[in-house]
């Protein structure tokens, strides 16, 4: 099957998962495929919302909690959801893969816009199928998620909702602070923006400037105490709500909320 100019080559068949149903894919592209996995419902139909996963570090495209979220959006709301290898992992693992893998390739110029490229070619390429269409986008990453996801949140006009997260405005790479600076300041869709007050990775202050540069007037952010990885199961449903509820178009507009204040 051709999405847009580029051959999607299904690997194998489509498997069921929990309530929902997943088929693995490669794009092709010179010198760098793009490897990923695309869920849907019993219910999902062409034109349905779609939901681009991006994972962390020690990860790949099935990293928790990302099977967790896309089951549930397919199975309540019959959406769709795309998620990618990232450039050192999965089905594109170099080395050792996860985090060793991943600080030198943070480290060299190129990888974000590299991995941005990925995401907007996988997001046209699925799109163009007449199977999944063309309907609204939402954007979920935290972490690395964050570090690539923010930049493709920034670049794709399509995307109209973003969860982001576990992440900052950081001096290190040198060539990335400007980056996710600039990325910051494009992002104008309603951002649910997670942090943990204790990360060990990036600290309250990067995390609180990072919320801050974005130019979205819709925005929230919700803290929680505990280490890096240990966001609550709460938070998660709550990402997975905000999404359905944006691209679903039944969320309030920021403009049309009342705050009540009792004396």
């Amino acid at each position: 099957m051709r999405g847009k100019g580029m051959q999607i080559q299904w690997e194998g068949d489509v498997k069921r998962e929990r309530d929902a149903f997943i088929r693995e894919f490669t794009i092709s592209q010179t010198n760098r495929p793009i490897t990923g996995v695309l869920w849907h419902g019993e219910t999902t139909k062409p034109g349905a919302p779609l939901v681009c996963f991006g994972h962390g570090a020690s990860g790949d495209r099935h990293q928790r909690p990302i099977p967790r979220i896309a089951n549930q959006l397919a199975r309540d709301h019959g959406f769709f959801g795309l998620s990618l290898d990232g450039p050192v992992h999965g089905r594109r693992q170099v080395g050792a893969g996860g985090r060793e893998a991943f600080w030198p390739e943070w480290e060299r110029p190129g990888t974000v816009e590299e991995m941005v490229r990925d995401w907007r070619n996988a997001l046209t390429a699925v799109s163009s199928l007449p199977e999944v269409g063309s309907g609204p986008v939402g954007y979920w990453g935290l972490s690395m998620g964050t570090i690539y996801g923010a930049p493709f949140v920034a670049a794709e006009p399509r995307i109209s909702a973003a969860v982001l997260g576990l992440m900052g405005i950081v001096s290190k790479p040198a060539h990335y602070t400007p980056t996710i600076q600039a990325a910051a300041k494009e992002i104008s869709c309603p951002v649910f923006f997670i942090m943990q007050l204790e990360d060990e990775l990036f600290n309250r202050e990067e995390c609180l400037a990072l919320f801050d540069a974005f130019s979205s007037s819709d925005k929230r952010l919700h803290a929680n105490s505990g280490l890096h990885p240990f966001v609550p199961i709460d938070e998660l449903d709550f990402s997975a709500d905000f999404l359905a509820d944006t691209l679903k178009g039944i969320r309030p507009q920021r403009e049309n909320m009342t705050l009540l204040v009792s004396s």
